[in-house]
């Protein structure tokens, strides 16, 4: 189990529109006398989010859910963008027992979304699990991916491919535009390092104003950081995320995320569904670069 952010949820994470090109597509000019649309700047930060159980079903119930995600996220379409992620989740079971999973990702993606590095490590109850090392790049006939770890491998997958971060900032612009739904090809390196997933993303309505939504099952407040300071006016969209198997035409997602994406690619009211139960995750740290993003002038 895993969080996708490159969501960044940047995690959020992190698609295409439809029929897109191969690879990162250069940018169509305007018509005369239309405005350019702003680019997507991302913004620095560093997110703290507490886990909690929001829904079991299935006859391998989980009982009780805890646990954190912290994501730190730095870089521009200059230098790229640099994603540190790790996510503790203990989960409690009277049918399996106690399950604690410890997975730690780091990522690095060029700013075209050409090039793209990944590497995971993971415990599960204090065991190690094998180390996935690899490199990936988007080129014009499909995604080359080279692994060195956990053995030295190569393959391919055919069509426009997207890497977390450019994900992210499709689904900005695509919010931007009114659309509804976005789907794409979407690796990540997450998993054995080997899995390319179909993605389908569906935007709500804009929203602006501090966020309005349940507390958490303490009580409190959910998103307090999100409520306050020049974060609470910031536009914002309702985003569900969700992950299939390519190829297969499945109607029923492996894996889906929901959450809240704001225009500077921070991400609140976070759901994670594994199908047979539902994690949520509370916001309850964010730490935000002091200097202002900035577009990459060439």
């Amino acid at each position: 189990m895993r969080l996708r952010l490159a969501l960044a949820l940047l995690l959020l994470a992190s698609a295409a529109r439809a029929a897109p090109a191969a690879g990162p597509a250069a940018p169509e000019a305007p018509a005369a006398g239309a405005a350019k649309p702003a680019p997507v700047l991302l913004a620095n930060h560093r997110a703290v989010y507490d886990l909690s159980l929001a829904s079991s079903r299935g006859t391998r119930s989980v009982e009780s859910a805890r646990g954190r995600i912290v994501i730190d996220f730095k870089g521009d379409a200059c230098r790229g963008y640099t994603m540190q992620t790790r996510q503790v989740t203990v989960l409690e079971s009277s049918e399996t027992g106690s399950r604690t999973s410890d997975l730690r990702n780091t990522t690095f993606e060029d700013g075209d979304g050409r090039e793209f590095r990944f590497k995971t490590a993971s415990l599960i109850n204090g065991a190690g699990s094998p180390a996935v090392d690899g490199t990936a790049s988007a080129e014009t006939d499909g995604l080359k991916v080279r692994l060195k770890e956990p053995r030295r491998d190569q393959f391919g997958a055919q069509g426009p491919v997207l890497f977390p971060s450019l994900h992210m900032r499709r689904l900005i612009e695509a919010a931007r535009a009114g659309e509804t739904t976005v789907s794409a090809k979407v690796f990540d390196g997450s998993d054995d390092g080997r899995k390319v997933y179909d993605t389908l993303a569906v935007i709500g309505r804009p929203s602006t104003g501090p966020s309005t939504g349940p507390a958490t099952a303490s009580g409190s407040e959910r998103d307090k950081p999100l409520r306050e300071g020049a974060l609470a006016a910031l536009r914002r969209w309702p985003v569900t995320l969700s992950y299939f198997t390519p190829g297969k035409g499945e109607s029923t997602p492996i894996y889906t995320l929901g959450f809240d994406l704001y225009e500077n690619g921070v991400s609140g009211a976070l759901r994670l569904d594994y199908g047979e139960f539902a994690i949520l995750g509370d916001l309850t740290r964010l730490e935000m670069d002091k200097a202002p993003a900035r577009p990459c002038t060439p």
